[in-house]
């Protein structure tokens, strides 16, 4: 419908929302740009998995509604809080997010483990880091191989208690197997930015 199209132009990473197939058949480029947001999606990254862990926007509305200062104790929180040091990070997608996000986890004092398409030295399986991650971050593309690879089977795998964090592709995820995960409390936490 479009005979005249040259090129298009992706405003953001991520490019599955075009038929590149289509576009290759018809010789029309397609690009997006890549590296405009590591450093702001790194940071969310952190801000989901911080909120779970120490529910800081929880703790301020009880300070404000006085719980603080009608509690017999000093020390005050109302929710479990998790310390980040000595868990282990699982990556999937170890592109500049991945590697981004790598950093940040262990300057929290997190093991890290990875996995990418381009299987590397030091890299682990899918199936090992669900296993052994208490918390997993999706920084892979979407692709026709990777959709809802967060399903039943592979939550299935994950620890018990285990946080999920999402800030690739909502694809990557099968939402009603989440839903049902965190519902019967096998996920402790989904996070994502995300749809």
């Amino acid at each position: 419908k479009c005979p005249n199209v040259k090129m298009i132009g992706i405003l953001a990473t991520g490019y599955n929302i075009v038929d590149t197939a289509a576009c290759k058949a018809r010789g029309i480029p397609v690009c997006n740009v890549p590296g405009y947001s590591t450093m702001a999606v790194a940071q969310m990254t952190f801000a989901l998995l911080l909120e779970m862990c120490q529910q800081v926007g929880q703790h301020s509305r009880a300070v404000f509604a006085g719980q603080w200062q009608n509690n017999a104790d000093f020390c005050f929180w109302n929710t479990p809080l998790t310390e980040l040091a000595g868990k282990t990070f699982g990556i999937v997608g170890y592109g500049a997010i991945g590697k981004a996000v790598g950093e940040i986890a262990k300057a929290f004092g997190m093991e890290l483990l990875v996995t990418a398409r381009r299987e590397k030295e030091g890299h682990v399986s899918l199936e090992e880091l669900l296993r052994r991650s208490d918390i997993i971050s999706l920084h892979c593309p979407q692709t026709a191989d990777n959709l809802q690879m967060i399903n039943a089977e592979t939550l299935a795998m994950m620890k018990p208690g285990a946080i999920l964090l999402n800030t690739a592709r909502g694809g990557l995820i099968d939402e009603e197997a989440v839903a049902e995960a965190l519902k019967c409390g096998h996920l402790a936490w989904y996070g994502a930015d995300v749809v």
